[in-house]
C-alpha cells in the first residue's frame, strides 16, 4: 500500500476529533511530501535538530509535534515554531520554553507527559508530580506556555490488558483534571496516547491524537 492509502485506512479507524499525528522521525523529506501531497498536515519528530533541517525544505504549513523527550538545551531550536510539545516532564523544561516562546512572542502549547509504562527506559512524571506541577501558582506565572493535556506511552508489550490498564490509567488522570480548579494557562483538552502496536487500545480509552510511524510510512 502507498503512504496516502495507508493515511486513508487508519484515518477511517479514528474516528471524529482524533487527531493523527504521522511519526516522521525515520522517513525522508520525500516521503513525508508524499503523506503531505495526500493532504497530512500533522507531523511527529523526536529530535531538535533533525526536525529543524526539515523545517528548512518542507512545506510551510505543516504542524509539526515534538513528541520525543526534550532537553533543555535543545528548546531553542524548535520553540519558535513547533505546533505542540507532546512530552513535557518537569517544571524546568516548561520554564525553559517559556522563555524561549517570549523571544518570538508567541504561545507554546504543550502536553504533560505521564510514566505510565513498567519500563524505566520511558520518560514521565507520577500522578503526584502532575497534580503538584499543575496547580503550581509559579505555572499560571508563565504566560507563553499553555498546557492543553496529557501524553503517556504504555508498556511495549504484547499484553493488551496490560496497555489498557495503563493507558485508562493515564484518561482517568486526565479527567480528574478537568475537575480541578486550575490555572489559566492549564486545560485539560488533548489526550495523547497510543502509537503503531497499540493505538486501537489507545482510542478505546478516550485518546483524542495517535503518534503513528511504521503503519504509516511503511510500504
Amino acid at each position: 500500500m502507498s503512504i496516502s492509502d495507508n493515511l486513508k485506512k487508519i484515518k477511517s479507524e479514528l474516528g471524529e476529533g482524533v487527531t493523527l499525528v504521522a511519526v516522521s522521525k525515520y522517513s525522508t523529506n520525500e516521503e513525508i511530501q508524499q503523506a503531505y501531497d495526500a493532504g497530512h498536515r500533522d507531523f511527529g519528530e523526536n529530535k531538535a535538530q533533525d526536525l529543524e533541517a526539515k523545517k528548512e525544505v518542507l512545506p510551510n504549513d505543516i504542524r509539526w509535534h515534538f513528541i520525543g523527550h526534550l532537553q533543555r538545551n535543545k528548546a531553542k531550536y524548535i520553540a519558535d515554531f513547533i505546533y505542540l510539545v507532546h512530552a513535557v516532564d518537569s517544571f524546568k523544561l516548561l520554564k525553559e520554553l517559556n522563555k524561549r516562546a517570549a523571544k518570538t512572542h508567541r504561545l507554546l502549547p504543550c502536553l504533560v507527559q505521564m510514566h505510565i509504562a513498567k519500563e524505566d527506559t520511558k520518560f514521565g512524571m507520577d500522578e503526584s508530580e502532575i497534580e503538584d506541577l499543575l496547580t503550581d501558582p509559579k505555572v499560571a506565572e508563565l504566560q507563553n506556555v499553555e498546557i492543553v493535556g496529557l501524553m503517556g506511552m504504555a508498556t511495549n508489550t504484547d499484553d493488551t490488558s496490560k496497555v489498557n490498564e495503563e493507558f485508562a490509567t493515564l484518561k482517568n488522570l486526565f479527567e480528574a483534571l478537568k475537575e480541578r480548579d486550575l490555572p489559566n494557562n492549564v486545560r485539560m483538552e488533548q489526550l495523547s496516547m497510543g502509537m503503531s502496536q497499540d493505538y486501537k487500545e489507545a482510542l478505546a480509552n478516550g485518546s483524542t491524537m495517535v503518534r503513528i510511524g511504521s503503519a504509516v510510512f511503511k510500504n
